[in-house]
């Protein structure tokens, strides 16, 4: 049996997509320790913001429950309105951004709106809260959610944050200044997006998991991308870093 959890391997694959120096759009849960965790290893000069309006350049000392919790406050380099911090994403200086959702489809858009048809909804989601803000000017994002064929999809029944539309033109179309998606982490799989076609194609498979079971789990005919690997277990320092941040495995177990 692997000495590690699938969310310790989710954030783990998470980390590794920040980079030293850069300004990350943090979220709560996963994408909070991938922070703490590039923040330790390799990226020890990002800087982490939360939509709360909170600058911090070191991680906070205790796990955090929600963005606002005191832990999160103290020792922050700014504490200031929500709209100030999203801000900086109308200003270009928030490199990556992380979200989730209820729905993804291949070319990276996120729903959390509705499931069905949106003037008569089988399911009413929460809405966009700062995810569109954070898909349209980040300069790049990072999509993390459960591997299910309801959850990736051919097309989004509704565009609440979106990715590469329809093609990977749309957003220079469209005049959105972000990226766009860089990578979906689920809970079988690594998908990065290609350049030419803005569609997610496979890049890593995750230990115990096997082709067969990520393209069954997936919504559309998945393909290959150029090198596709398994992923790489967490380290046992990495191990350390998150279980140090997260002792009683609140998010990580």
């Amino acid at each position: 049996m692997p000495d590690f959890t699938l969310q310790e391997l989710m954030i783990v694959a998470g980390a590794r997509q920040i980079r030293d120096h850069e300004v990350v759009f943090v979220g709560m849960r996963l994408p909070l320790l991938a922070f703490c965790l590039a923040k330790s290893m390799h990226a020890p000069a990002a800087v982490g913001v939360f939509e709360a309006g909170i600058v911090r350049e070191t991680p906070a000392p205790e796990l955090l429950y929600t963005m606002s919790d005191p832990a999160n406050i103290t020792g922050a380099s700014w504490c200031t309105a929500l709209q100030n911090v999203m801000a900086l994403l109308c200003a270009g200086r928030v490199d990556l951004g992380f979200i989730g959702g209820a729905q993804v489809d291949r070319f990276g858009n996120v729903n959390t709106s509705y499931i069905g048809d949106p003037s008569r909804p089988s399911i009413k989601l929460p809405g966009s809260g700062g995810a569109c803000d954070i898909a349209s000017f980040a300069g790049r994002t990072v999509i993390i959610m459960e591997h299910s064929r309801r959850r990736l999809v051919e097309r989004v029944d509704y565009v609440t944050s979106p990715g590469h539309g329809p093609d990977a033109h749309w957003r220079s179309r469209m005049g959105l200044p972000g990226g766009g998606p860089r990578a979906i982490i689920t809970t079988q799989a690594v998908l990065e997006f290609e350049a030419e076609t803005g569609e997610a194609v496979l890049a890593s498979i995750h230990p115990g998991c096997d082709h067969a079971s990520v393209r069954t789990s997936t919504g559309w005919p998945l393909r290959n991308g150029p090198s596709v690997h398994e992923t790489p277990p967490p380290s046992a320092r990495e191990l350390e870093v998150i279980r140090r941040y997260d002792p009683k495995g609140l998010w990580s177990r």
